[in-house]
């Protein structure tokens, strides 16, 4: 079997009497796409702001890559190699596309409080920035304020900003949310493209998308895993199309 690259291990997240995230023990094999499904109030994205520090555990452990980052903050979290992307979209509207990757690039410098040298001198932090902005397919649009940008774009633009930290593991809270058609087949192609060389954890309502994008599912309910396994495998598992797949509605 593959060694994960992110692990959990009786993960749990209680907020006074209620219990978010409940003993969530998961392995993340490195290269994958890994959805993360269920109905409302399942704990998906306390789960996601766990694994990214957003949170800190009542109780459990997070490894990446045979670390244990349990209790790292969200900045060493992304310096460890983990990026994250939100439900909505995460930029600063008044900058340009570049200066918004520009700022994630210049996270990655050995230090990033250098006040005494131009920012522009940093030949290496243009160059990732621009790099983050192409493989989105942003590149013609640089030098255009984050606010005269789509929706859609402004989706890519926040993946970019993540590229541009190098991080090797993904971490995508609904990166489909409030998209038209076209809009989200650019973005399944783009989240394709880019696990070929990362691994990718994405919380996604879009049944549809899951099933074509997913080669490992792990459904959560109550704050509890259901099941983790191939996409066809948790189709036909019957504790799930009760919790989730069987139901009307298409929780959050």
């Amino acid at each position: 079997m593959t060694e994960a690259i992110l692990s959990t291990r009786n993960l749990s997240k209680l907020f006074g009497a209620l219990v978010a995230v409940d003993g969530v023990t998961i392995d993340f094999a490195p290269g994958k796409i890994h959805a993360i499904i269920g109905p409302n109030g399942a704990g998906k994205t306390t789960l996601i702001n766990l694994l990214c520090g957003d949170l800190s555990p009542s109780q459990g452990t997070i490894a990446f890559k045979d670390r244990d980052i349990t209790k790292l903050t969200p900045f060493q979290t992304s310096r460890a190699g983990i990026g994250r992307s939100y439900q909505k979209s995460n930029i600063f509207p008044e900058f340009s596309c570049l200066e918004n990757c520009w700022l994630g690039a210049q996270s990655r410098l050995p230090t990033s409080m250098k006040f005494f040298r131009p920012a522009e001198g940093y030949g290496e932090v243009r160059a990732r920035a621009e790099r983050a902005l192409d493989l989105c397919g942003l590149g013609r649009r640089m030098n255009v304020r984050a606010a005269q940008i789509s929706h859609g774009e402004q989706r890519q633009l926040e993946i970019a900003m993540m590229l541009a930290t190098e991080p090797e593991l993904l971490l995508l809270d609904e990166p489909l949310a409030g998209m038209g058609t076209e809009e989200a087949a650019a973005i399944l192609e783009l989240l394709k493209e880019l696990a070929r060389d990362h691994t990718l954890v994405l919380i996604e309502h879009d049944m549809d998308a899951v099933f074509s994008i997913a080669e490992v599912l792990t459904v959560m309910d109550n704050g509890r895993v259901l099941v983790t396994g191939a996409p066809e495998e948790v189709r036909r598992n019957r504790a799930v199309q009760e919790a989730y797949l069987g139901m009307g509605d298409e929780g959050a």
